[in-house]
């Protein structure tokens, strides 16, 4: 009788290895995102400067909602630029993006209304916009404070194609 509940032990054991091995070989692995550049974009601020960005822009459903999500960097010079439809407050989280980021909340007139400087990875606290705004654009982290960014600096951009 103990050889049996051995016998039947072991293989429960060696069932659930196999198993867990498989799950292992089976795992779906995410595909690197690579940046694709659609528009060149200028932030002017109030002491004259400007800040240039090559930018993605996220327009469909699919595109807003995926955002910089599962990209393991992106370079200074980079940014997205999300584009909605309608000019009504629009929020945030940092689910499933790795990289910490600066949001520009953008009005219809194209001059900043809200900025949350370095939003942390993985976090799904909500970052609102404090007015209705009709764009946003994330950068990398500290790029606000790299260009002294602030509220009532203006924004433009352009498209490649």
């Amino acid at each position: 009788m103990y050889q049996k509940f051995l016998f039947i032990g072991i293989l429960g054991f060696t069932l659930l290895a196999c198993k867990n091995k498989e799950a292992e070989e089976t795992q779906i692995t995410q595909e690197q995102i690579t940046f694709q550049q659609e528009g060149k974009l200028q932030i002017q601020t109030e002491d004259g400067s400007k800040a240039y960005f090559n930018i993605e822009i996220a327009e469909t459903n699919y595109e807003t909602e995926t955002g910089l999500m599962y990209r393991e960097s992106m370079e200074q010079n980079q940014a997205m630029l999300f584009v909605f439809e309608d000019v009504r407050p629009h929020s945030f989280y940092m689910k499933n993006t790795y990289i910490p980021l600066d949001l520009f909340f953008i009005k219809e007139d194209k001059t900043i209304a809200t900025i949350i400087e370095n939003a942390k990875p993985m976090d799904e606290t909500s970052l609102p916009s404090e007015v209705p705004v009709q764009y946003v654009l994330e950068t990398n982290a500290g790029i606000a404070k790299l260009w002294n960014i602030k509220v009532g600096d203006t924004v433009d951009w352009k498209r490649l194609k």
